[in-house]
C-alpha cells in the first residue's frame, strides 16, 4: 500500500531496522517535497511496502527555507509524526547551513548529502557523519533545468540518493521522473540524475 501524507502527525513510535527517515531541507521555488514525493514513488516501485512523503508547513514564499520528509521502509509504516532523528539528510541549498541546523537530531551513524561543489572532507562534521557531495546546481545549469533562471536540483540531487541507500535505485528513481513529466522535460531530468549519480562523492 502507498501512504503519502501531507502533513505532519502525532502518532505511535514505531521501532524497525528497515525504517529509514529522511529530512531534506531547501528553499521554496527548489522542489523539495517534490523531491520527496519523487524518491518514495521510486522506493514503493522497488519493493518498498511501507512509504510516506511530506511537507513541513512554514513560510512558503519563495526562497524561504522549506523542509519536507520521507519514510522508507520494507514494512507497512504507522508512524504519523515529523522525522525528529533522521538517518539521512539531504540539504538542497548549501547556504542554508548558516541559518537552519541541518544536523539536528541526525542520527549517529547518519548521512548527509549536500548540494556542494565541496568533497565531503571539506566538511568538519565528515569526521563524524557520513558526508557525500554532489554539485547539483552545476548539473541542473548544464541541462537547462531552470525555472525563471534559477536552477532546480531537485531532480539532480535525486540521482545521488542511490549512492548512500540502498533501498532506492537510480532505474527507479528515472521512472518515477518518466511518469511525473514527459518528453524533452523528462528526459533532460533523466539524464541529470545519472550525471548526479557519476559524480557524488562520498567519505565512506
Amino acid at each position: 500500500m502507498y501512504h503519502l501524507y501531507f502533513g505532519p502527525w502525532e502518532g505511535t513510535i514505531m521501532s524497525s531496522k528497515s525504517l529509514v527517515e529522511i529530512c531534506l531541507h531547501g528553499r521554496g521555488g527548489q522542489g523539495s517535497v517534490t523531491a520527496a514525493n519523487l524518491l518514495v514513488a521510486a522506493a514503493l516501485d522497488d519493493g518498498n511496502k511501507g512509504v510516506q512523503a511530506f511537507p513541513f508547513f512554514g513560510a512558503e514564499r519563495r526562497g524561504a527555507p522549506v523542509r519536507a520528509f520521507a519514510r522508507v521502509s520494507e514494512n507497512e509504516i504507522h508512524l504519523r509524526s515529523e522525522v525528529y532523528n533522521p538517518d539521512i539528510v539531504i540539504v538542497l541549498d548549501e547556504s542554508i547551513m548558516e541559518i537552519v541546523d541541518v544536523l539536528k537530531g541526525l542520527k549517529k551513524d547518519g548521512k548527509i548529502l549536500i548540494n556542494t561543489r565541496k568533497k565531503p572532507e571539506d566538511f568538519d562534521f565528515s569526521k563524524k557523519f557520513k558526508v557525500a557531495t554532489v554539485d547539483a546546481t552545476g548539473i541542473a545549469i548544464k541541462h537547462n533545468i531552470l525555472v525563471g533562471g534559477i536552477p532546480v536540483v531537485n531532480t539532480p540531487i535525486l540521482g545521488s540518493v542511490p549512492r548512500i541507500l540502498d533501498k532506492v535505485t537510480l532505474a527507479s528513481i528515472q521512472k518515477a521522473i518518466k511518469n511525473k513529466w514527459k518528453g524533452g522535460l523528462s528526459e533532460i531530468n533523466v539524464k541529470a540524475t545519472k550525471d548526479a549519480y557519476d559524480t557524488t562523492e562520498v567519505n565512506f
